[in-house]
């Protein structure tokens, strides 16, 4: 169900289960259909071996996300071919396999892992953990056949629409040294297709508690492994009873943090979340000791990535250039999830944030933020249109964004996709305006070329102030309109 309230109808126009140890009858023959992987730890590297289904010159990476640090990617310096005349090169936004001589790729073909944890622009990483264990994510191994560089080349960055005639590797996980770990369980070995997750080869200490299973680096800073172990079940509590039952395994998700170790002048988190799984990796010496501004931040980073479970899991967005209401939406529900754990927050500096950051990016198309490396884009003025949908709830009904999203959600359950149209729709129904939706699309489609004013329009429901140049945001709850104008 959707829902479809034609309001802005004009305007959103222009914005454009896992397999263990066996597989079924239907998966094998899905998989006949598929090119396969054997990925097997072997000390500390890896070796995986790809049987492909069909002859094809080229084939490409799904996942290929260039490093953070220096937009770069990432396989080159992890992986090594070992199949003669067969090369692992970048062509447009993705990683390939192809021969020096232009024949088809060898039907096997081997390769040499020795992984690292680098930070990833929007894809999940590998992780590595102290002890040696090492966590890869199920789609990394996964590829398709292209006819030629040049076609892959001319590939969109997102291929959501893009049909393929081959379905999702199958990868089968190994480790020499005993069993994998998958879903906080131990297996002797696993078969991935479908599944969007972790598996972590080498020794874990599995920790199971109320609301949580806990897969921490053993030399995390034990404050910090009991500050995620205490917020993630707390915060995951907070949602379902706004919000309702998110989808499968958020009931009692796995938290995986890994720890790269206390480098110096450095305080560094990250997280991603993925079906039943909330992944977080720390680094740097400002972690060592008990912060209350760096546990503060944790706990933002939990409620944003656990808010993924309802928005980002339960439903999703229809195009990667529509990351905006995902991720600025879960920026928005941190905010209120952490005010209400704890009073003394400061949302207003939180907020003021996200609006300075919006400021900075929306001068060009949000749609293409992600393919200039920009993906703080997404977050930042999907905050801001988050605080907008919100300032308009307040009017309405005195609520907040939670209470302008879950409708969306419910009624999203069944196909999982939350569209912009449908966003805009909603948004008007429940007291938006349209002016502010148009500088919405604006930022999405064009850019603006005065973001400062764009976004105070944007913010009209606001207490906010222009003053040399910048945003400046007085007050962290938006201003109640009369309920005349609320209504129109």
């Amino acid at each position: 169900m959707r829902i479809g309230i034609p309001l802005l109808a004009g305007l959103a126009l222009m914005g454009a289960a896992v397999s263990s140890c066996a597989s079924s009858g239907a998966l094998a023959q899905q998989a006949a259909m598929a090119p396969r992987a054997e990925v097997e730890r072997q000390g500390g590297t890896f070796l995986v071996r790809y049987q492909m289904d069909r002859d094809a010159p080229v084939w490409a990476f799904w996942d290929s996300a260039l490093m953070t640090e220096n937009r770069q990617p990432w396989r080159p310096t992890q992986w090594t071919v070992i199949t003669p005349n067969v090369v692992l090169e970048r062509a447009g936004f993705y990683d390939i396999l192809r021969t020096t001589d232009g024949s088809p790729v060898p039907r096997v073909v081997e390769i040499r892992v020795r992984p690292k944890g680098v930070d990833l622009e929007a894809e999940y990483p590998t992780l590595t953990f102290t002890n040696g264990a090492v966590a890869l994510p199920t789609r990394q191994m996964s590829l398709f056949p292209v006819n030629s560089v040049a076609e892959v080349e001319a590939l969109p960055s997102d291929l959501n629409g893009v049909k393929f005639l081959v379905g999702p590797t199958q990868v089968t996980w190994r480790d020499q040294a005993g069993p994998v770990l998958f879903a906080g369980e131990r297996r002797p070995y696993l078969i991935t297709q479908h599944e969007r997750s972790y598996v972590l080869m080498g020794d874990a200490d599995v920790t199971r508690g109320e609301g949580l299973t806990a897969v921490i680096d053993p030399a995390l800073p034990q404050w910090m492994a009991a500050t995620l172990s205490e917020a993630a079940p707390v915060t995951g509590r907070w949602y379902r009873q706004r919000l309702g039952p998110a989808a499968a395994g958020a009931e009692k998700p796995v938290l995986m943090a890994a720890w790269n170790g206390p480098t110096e002048r450095m305080t560094s988190m990250g997280g991603s979340v993925l079906p039943g799984l909330i992944v977080m990796n720390f680094e740097g010496q400002g972690i060592i000791q008990p912060n209350d501004e760096v546990r503060e931040r944790a706990l933002w980073f939990v409620a944003h990535e656990a808010a993924h479970f309802w928005l980002g899991q339960t439903v999703r967005y229809e195009y990667a250039k529509d990351a905006w209401i995902t991720e600025g939406g879960a920026d928005l529900m941190a905010v209120r999830a952490l005010k209400a754990r704890d009073p003394s927050y400061d949302d207003r500096a939180e907020l003021q944030t996200e609006i300075d950051d919006c400021v900075k990016y929306a001068g060009k198309p949000l749609s293409s933020a992600g393919e200039r490396g920009e993906h703080r884009a997404y977050y930042a003025c999907g905050a801001v249109f988050a605080m907008a949908a919100e300032g308009g709830q307040r009017s309405k009904t005195g609520g907040d964004f939670l209470d302008f999203i879950g409708p969306l959600i419910d009624a999203n359950r069944e196909d999982e996709v939350l569209t912009v149209p449908e966003w805009l729709n909603h948004y008007a129904a429940q007291g938006g305006r349209v002016e502010a939706a148009s500088l919405m699309l604006e930022i999405v489609n064009n850019g603006v070329s005065d973001p400062a004013t764009a976004v105070m329009g944007i913010l009209s429901d606001w207490d906010i102030r222009h003053e040399n140049g910048r945003v400046i945001l007085n007050n962290a709850q938006p201003v109640t309109r009369p309920q005349s104008d609320a209504n129109g």
